[in-house]
């Protein structure tokens, strides 16, 4: 295919030549063919990395675009939940007055009863001394029968016995007409605390079922983030089974029923246990992560089962990888203190809070951390700073939640939470 060949000069009578050999030609096309192959491939990649680059512009200004929205919601959520705070600081402080009420209105029934036992036992005396003015008339009539024959000498006595009569007749008739009059009273007093007992037990059942529907909001909440209230009540009581006492003398049930206002003083225990119950989920709800620990974000990847981004074999995935900007700010999702916080493995810098009631977040992959073990911090605390510390393939945040040792999609709490927003 390639011959050889000779190129000749002639200068000033001289000839002169080289030689272009088979190998040498050979060599020349194959660099011709590589530097034709080279030019057109670059030009292809030229052109396709153009297009690939005015897509990418494309999604990126779609991204901002949706940031932009996702932080206006989050500014209407953070409003809604502040009125929720204030309506349930009103609610409290009406209960706290009712509470107030109640504990008047059962000084009054005191001092009621004692007026009623008063006048039972004015009422016996009364009874009492009709009954010795009977006796005193019988007497008489017998001392009358047995002086008939000495009327005459003994007129002046009899005279003095019948003023005597007279007097214990009048007696006796003050004596009933007395007792009809407390009769009387004692009705009046027995209906009015009649009327006043039922209109607090009425009360009582309207703040009691306020109570009831208030928890079963709350607890419709902690369900949507993944947790049993039944467990999360469980949880409460063994916390604080060494730190509670209680003790007194024994007194049967019985005689708490047939004391004034039995019923109220029952309706009143109630309401005192849903309050403790509402006022245990407030605190739980308070110290839940149910907010996104960056102002925007995208998802990288989600909770579960995924191929791992450096070996591409399958893994389990225990949290949610939330893509920002490098060093964007961090913030705490709930109160809580730090039980962890520097380096730790393959999370590079790493923080754990724990939010009480067996609740704990962790953040990995940070450029800065800003707290240390043992401070407390409050919600929304700027705790660090988004980086790509640890094993990861970029810039982001692995975002993980726990109940009980136990991990739960965190998507759960933070839906939970635009879920009381958008019920508000």
């Amino acid at each position: 295919m390639f011959p050889e060949h000779q190129v000749h000069f002639r200068t000033d009578g001289r000839i002169t030549y080289f030689r272009l050999t088979t190998l040498s030609q050979a060599v020349a096309a194959v660099a011709l063919v590589a530097a034709l192959g080279w030019t057109g491939f670059s030009s292809y990649s030229y052109v396709e990395h153009e297009r690939v680059v005015a897509v990418k512009d494309g999604q990126i200004a779609s991204a901002r675009l949706a940031y932009h929205s996702l932080l206006g919601e989050v500014a209407e959520y953070q409003t809604k939940f502040n009125a929720i705070t204030q309506d349930l600081e009103r609610n409290h402080a009406m209960m706290l007055g009712l509470v107030e009420r109640n504990a008047r209105l059962q000084t009054s029934l005191r001092s009621v009863s004692d007026e009623l036992r008063t006048t039972q036992v004015d009422r016996s005396k009364i009874v009492s001394a009709r009954e010795g003015l009977r006796r005193k008339l019988a007497n008489l009539e017998q001392e009358l029968g047995g002086l008939t024959t000495r009327n005459f000498t003994l007129r002046d006595n009899l005279d003095s016995v019948e003023n005597n009569l007279q007097m214990a007749l009048q007696e006796r008739n003050e004596a009933r007409f007395e007792s009809t009059r407390m009769k009387s009273y004692v009705q009046q007093l027995e209906g009015r605390l009649a009327s006043l007992q039922q209109s607090h037990e009425n009360s009582v059942q309207r703040l009691t079922e306020q109570t009831l529907s208030q928890i079963g909001d709350l607890e419709k909440l902690v369900s949507l983030a993944g947790i049993s209230p039944e467990k999360l009540a469980a949880f409460d009581d063994d916390s604080e089974a060494n730190t509670s006492g209680q003790g007194g003398p024994f007194i049967p049930a019985e005689a708490l029923d047939s004391m004034p206002a039995g019923e109220l003083k029952k309706s009143l225990d109630q309401l005192d246990n849903h309050l403790v119950r509402l006022n245990n989920l407030k605190s739980v709800v308070r110290h839940l992560p149910l907010a996104a620990p960056l102002d925007t974000y995208y998802i990288t990847s989600g909770f579960g089962k995924r191929r791992d981004p450096l070996n591409k074999r399958w893994a389990a995935h225990y949290g949610i990888d939330f893509g920002a900007s490098k060093n964007a700010p961090i913030f705490a999702t709930a109160p809580g203190v730090v039980k962890h916080a520097g380096w730790k493995g393959r999370y590079g810098r790493f923080i754990e809070i724990d939010h009480g009631n067996g609740v704990i977040t962790r953040f990995g992959h940070l450029a800065k951390i800003f707290v240390k073990r043992g401070q407390k911090v409050s919600f929304r605390d700027k705790i660090a700073l988004l980086g790509n510390s640890g094993r990861t393939t970029g810039a982001h945040l692995h975002y993980e939640t726990l109940f009980k040792n136990r991990n739960i999609n965190p998507m759960k709490f933070i839906k939970a939470g635009r879920h009381v927003f958008q019920e508000q």
